[in-house]
């Protein structure tokens, strides 16, 4: 691995069982490397599997993996990639309705909204709603709202669904 080396983790939240040789496939590919992953049954939905897999690499390896396995129906994933010198932290979030969301990320993992998103955010919101609704994209709010309870589940706690009302 040539120039600086980052660390990471991809978050298989749900896949059917038939993806997951191909998930390790194109994962295995980026890393240039053999991957196996253990995977698990994911308690939120029913025929689905789990997997986490550590990788070390080259900075934009969490771009490369995240681009891999980009538009996979049926898929939820998230790609995280630590900051190291010269670069910024990112986390990628993939649901099968929303898509990808990218993140820069903080050294703690939180999400940084570089100001001119801000200021666009409220430059473009004429009220406190759609300045609401701006951040909240800019935060991937919708992303964290449909990976939660695939997150939850694969900690390996009990799964309660919620119904919203209203």
């Amino acid at each position: 691995m040539a120039g600086v080396i980052t660390r990471g983790v991809l978050f298989v939240h749900s896949a059917p069982r038939a993806l997951c040789p191909h998930l390790e496939w194109a994962a295995g590919n980026v890393l240039s490397t053999d991957v196996s992953l253990d995977w698990t049954p994911q308690p939120a939905g029913r025929g689905l599997y789990r997997a986490e897999h550590a990788w070390q690499g080259a900075q934009g390896t969490g771009a490369r993996l995240a681009s891999a396995l980009r538009g996979w129906e049926h898929l939820r994933y998230e790609v995280t990639e630590e900051a190291s010198h010269g670069s910024d932290g990112a986390r990628w979030s993939h649901t099968p309705d929303l898509g990808i969301f990218h993140a820069v990320t903080d050294v703690h993992g939180n999400v940084v909204l570089p100001e001119d998103r801000v200021r666009s955010a409220m430059e473009s919101s004429p009220d406190p709603r759609a300045l609401r609704e701006a951040m909240d994209l800019a935060l991937g709010s919708a992303w964290d709202d449909e990976l939660e309870p695939f997150r939850y589940a694969g900690a390996g706690a009990p799964v309660r669904w919620l119904h919203r009302v209203g």
